[in-house]
């Protein structure tokens, strides 16, 4: 059992390690060479098909009370949520999206008082005030910032973030029932009916194929496989383990890794495009976050 719980903590880290390394991968794509919604649909469908491949050699029926809630998981965890993730993206700036994504367990928490009716401590109440007044500082702090920062975008984020944190919620009970390659190949699938109606026109009148290069295909590929595939795999495979709070904790990984690809991009490849972005105000949002989060997730004494 301990070492399912290990395997399911370095799921976690490697998934938001990817995960970071990706807000600047797509960044870099967007809107130039793919529109964010047409992207969503090629990740949408990539790595769909890998989960079904998978799914083939997996033998498992789902019981008809059980397809809305995973209607549900598509709609919050596989569309709206990536179609609000890759237009902030496509606004803001990776080091504001990696920030914002640590707020995700104080969503995950204020989700669980309301659905699961779970206890409010002062020191859980002291540490939603004080990841909130981060979170909300950062998003504000786009609207009046001259850098990479955008209000919109910083909004669409946070958005992701609530729609994500609904998914692990409801997902969290199917997998008492469930092998989680079944549960994430539903989840797609339904996802991909979700996105169509957004995307289909954009994937195939305006999209322009003729200016795509191997940098453009290699970084699709990147959001397909990994972004999308891996980390839903590993995600899921940690929810199995651990809880939606806890999973939601390995936020934190995002704002530190973007931090030093920031440094690579401006010591090795002498490209600053990106360093301005660190500043007094994002440090000490993250801090806020962070600090809200770890009041949030501590247990009280005796409890």
């Amino acid at each position: 059992m301990r070492s399912h719980i290990i395997k399911a903590h370095l799921a976690l880290f490697a998934g938001h390690v990817i995960y970071a390394a990706n807000h600047f991968i797509a960044k870099d794509i967007m809107p130039e060479k793919v529109n964010p919604n047409a992207l969503v649909i090629f990740r949408v469908v990539g790595a769909g098909l890998l989960f079904w491949g998978i799914k083939f050699f997996i033998k498992e029926k789902v019981a008809k009370k059980d397809f809305f809630k995973l209607a549900l998981c598509g709609l919050f965890g596989a569309s709206m949520n990536q179609l609000s993730f890759f237009h902030g993206l496509n606004l803001t700036s990776p080091i504001d999206t990696s920030i914002i994504m640590t707020s995700a367990p104080t969503v995950v928490f204020i989700m669980s008082v309301i659905v699961l009716k779970e206890r409010v401590t002062g020191a859980k109440l002291l540490g939603l005030s004080i990841g909130a007044l981060g979170a909300i500082s950062l998003i504000w702090y786009g609207q009046v910032s001259e850098n990479n920062s955008s209000f919109l975008g910083n909004l669409f984020i946070f958005i992701n973030v609530l729609f994500y944190s609904l998914y692990q919620v409801i997902v969290k009970p199917l997998m008492r029932t469930y092998h989680f390659i079944t549960i994430i190949s539903w989840v797609f699938l339904f996802g991909f009916i979700f996105v169509i109606p957004f995307g289909l026109k954009e994937v195939f009148y305006n999209t322009n194929y003729s200016a795509f290069d191997l940098n453009t295909n290699m970084a699709i590929a990147y959001i397909i496989v990994f972004t999308t595939f891996f980390t839903f795999l590993f995600n899921i495979y940690g929810l199995r383990q651990v809880s939606p709070a806890v999973a939601g904790s390995y936020s934190y990984v995002q704002p530190a890794v973007s931090f030093i690809i920031v440094l690579i991009l401006s010591f090795v490849f002498h490209n600053d495009i990106y360093n301005k972005d660190i500043d007094f105000v994002k440090i000490i949002s993250c801090f806020l976050v962070i600090i809200g989060v770890y009041l949030i997730s501590k247990k009280p004494k005796g409890g």
